[in-house]
């Protein structure tokens, strides 16, 4: 005799538990989403900010996140779209248009970070309307006429003309640099990584005998050191900067040479594991955990199993 069988509802799967709402004694519950994990307690949902570690999730902070403002009303309209403050999981922003309707030229809502020194609890609408008109245009190269632009990135605000970009000091600059900073900016050399110009030497040892290059002390990643520009050499526990003298220097060259490129051990390849090896050993990974902050974590992992189990076999 054959039997059907009962998969779980879709409501139920991935959703794990929290505790009891202290004041309804409704259950929260935790769950994975499009945009992110959300806790959720009967109708009222919230985002689960980024910056959450997964233990510190409880009953208290879920009571939190869901009793903050939702902002459900817009603040005003742009032809005739409506404008929305909202907090999301990469923190406030400004949304113009609904999933229904949005902004000609564009297939989804605009969306716009807040900046730094900006609040949804002081966000007025020309506040919105600012941040919702970027990428400003600066104005145009006299030179070749391509336009340069003014705008907030991933690592802050810079401007940008083609292909060339420099980062600019403040949010607030993206609103009033004029053209001819602007263009001043993107005439300096590019810094490559982030890492700000080059820190002057700490010492200079003078010309090395042997290989007849100046010698200078650095501070590096894994403390003190002096080099030629070739040849690196890191103090020892006895030599401290104030007292190496340059024969000294010259020394811990000549013995940094004569040990030879240092030789890395390679590590073994690993292979893949399967995905339903992965998954399995997700939960031996967490089983030392808090099963909340497990159950954080597991909202990351491919949702593809559940869609299979709601579906069934074909």
């Amino acid at each position: 005799m054959c039997r059907l069988l009962k998969f779980p509802e879709r409501t139920t799967l991935n959703a794990f538990p929290v505790g009891l709402h202290p004041e309804t004694g409704e259950e929260i519950v935790l769950r994975p989403g499009k945009f992110g994990p959300y806790v959720r307690c009967g109708e009222n949902t919230a985002s689960v900010p980024e910056t959450l570690t997964p233990d510190e999730l409880n009953v208290a902070i879920a009571v939190e996140l869901l009793s903050a403002p939702k902002y459900d009303e817009p603040i005003g309209a742009i032809d005739e779209l409506p404008v929305f403050l909202k907090n999301g999981r990469y923190g406030p922003y400004v949304q113009w248009g609904t999933n229904e309707a949005f902004p000609h030229g564009f297939e989804k809502p605009k969306m716009i970070s807040l900046f730094k020194t900006m609040s949804l609890e002081t966000m007025t609408m020309h506040q919105a309307e600012q941040l919702l008109s970027l990428p400003r245009t600066v104005g145009a190269d006299k030179v070749d006429g391509e336009l340069i632009t003014a705008q907030n990135g991933r690592y802050g605000p810079y401007v940008s003309k083609g292909k060339e970009s420099r980062s600019i000091e403040s949010e607030e600059l993206i609103f009033t640099i004029t053209l001819d900073e602007a263009l001043a900016k993107l005439a300096e050399p590019r810094v490559y990584g982030r890492r700000g110009p080059a820190k002057p030497p700490l010492r200079e040892f003078g010309v090395d005998p042997m290989s007849g290059k100046n010698v200078v002390a650095k501070d590096g990643k894994f403390g003190v050191y002096v080099t030629d520009g070739e040849t690196n050499a890191s103090l020892t526990r006895g030599d401290r900067l104030e007292y190496v003298t340059p024969e000294r220097a010259f020394e811990l060259l000549a013995v940094r040479r004569d040990a030879g490129p240092s030789t890395k051990r390679k590590k073994a390849a690993k292979t893949a594991p399967k995905k339903a090896a992965a998954l399995n050993g997700v939960a031996t990974r967490e089983s030392g955990s808090t099963a909340l902050g497990a159950a954080l974590r597991a909202t990351m992992i491919d949702t593809e199993l559940a869609r299979v189990l709601h579906q069934g076999p074909s």
